[in-house]
């Protein structure tokens, strides 16, 4: 476990290496979640109105619920996959050398956006059924459920690298990225939770430091001290949130180029580095 940590926190320092010479990129994943939000504040509305929020409906959703909850999968998919397609355009820039901005990585993904938009539909219906199906089995097939879409993620993650450098559709970049990634990686790339390791001690040590201060502030009976805590927290959780998702995007830029181009170099990734982290097969 400890020698897991160490190399999860190499490419943590790695992914930060490219982050912090374009410090600009965090902005595609706070513009994503600022997007995210409109689109959520502007379905609220209207299915509130029309009791949605019933809760005799959620517990009994029928063919329309769900098509529903697909289109709204869809349109957050996307918002989600343009950003991040801007953020790994412009992280492979930077890698070949040059020196991006956030229109650069914008421009990328506006040219692609038939395909993210493809590729959304397809992620969006493998998450409905994904959701359809827990809530039809027992506690055996949530864990089989959540094995898929562990399975599922690590199969598509190379997928938006491939949208940006190649011209291949949705399915065939799914193809391509679960090909390389068997091919180079194997089954041991499954060992390896990477960025997430390492955020998840700084998501953990967050909570616990809201928590002490919120205990603080309610044994001296300081409410202010209670409200600027948990706006405190707030604002440092989506801080930390959206460099783990400005970090996983240059990773997975450093990803492909190594797994495409072993020898070529890729600025912060050592080879030695992804051979040790994913033990790539021989």
């Amino acid at each position: 476990m400890a020698g897991r940590f160490s190399r999860s926190l190499a490419l943590a320092r790695a992914s930060w290496s490219v982050v912090r010479a374009d410090k600009e990129l965090i902005w595609l994943p706070v513009m994503s979640v600022f997007a995210l939000l409109v689109i959520l504040g502007s379905l609220a509305v209207p299915v509130f109105a029309l009791g949605g929020f019933n809760p005799g409906a959620a517990a009994d959703p029928g063919s329309g619920s769900w098509l529903g909850v697909l289109a709204f999968y869809v349109l957050a998919y996307f918002v989600a996959l343009f950003f991040n397609t801007a953020l790994v355009g412009a992280a492979m820039i930077r890698m070949d050398g040059g020196n991006p901005t956030l229109s650069d990585g914008l421009g990328i993904a506006w040219a692609r956006v038939g395909r993210i938009f493809g590729y959304a539909c397809i992620a969006a219906t493998v998450g409905v059924f994904l959701r359809m199906l827990e809530e039809r089995v027992g506690w055996v097939g949530h864990i089989v459920v959540k094995l898929i879409g562990v399975a599922w993620a690590l199969s598509t993650f190379l997928v938006l690298p491939i949208l940006v450098t190649r011209d291949v559709g949705p399915l065939e970049a799914v193809k391509e990225s679960a090909g390389l990634l068997r091919e180079t990686w194997g089954e041991n790339l499954i060992g390896s939770v990477g960025l997430s390791l390492v955020f998840s001690v700084g998501y953990i040590g967050l909570m616990l430091f809201c928590a002490a201060g919120v205990f603080l502030g309610v044994q001296a009976n300081l409410p202010m001290v209670i409200a600027v805590v948990i706006l405190a927290g707030i604002v440092a959780f989506l801080v930390l949130a959206a460099l783990q998702a400005t970090m996983q995007g240059v990773y997975s830029a450093a990803l492909y180029r190594y797994a495409t181009n072993s020898s070529a170099p890729t600025p912060g990734f050592g080879p030695e580095l992804m051979q040790q982290a994913f033990k790539a097969k021989g």
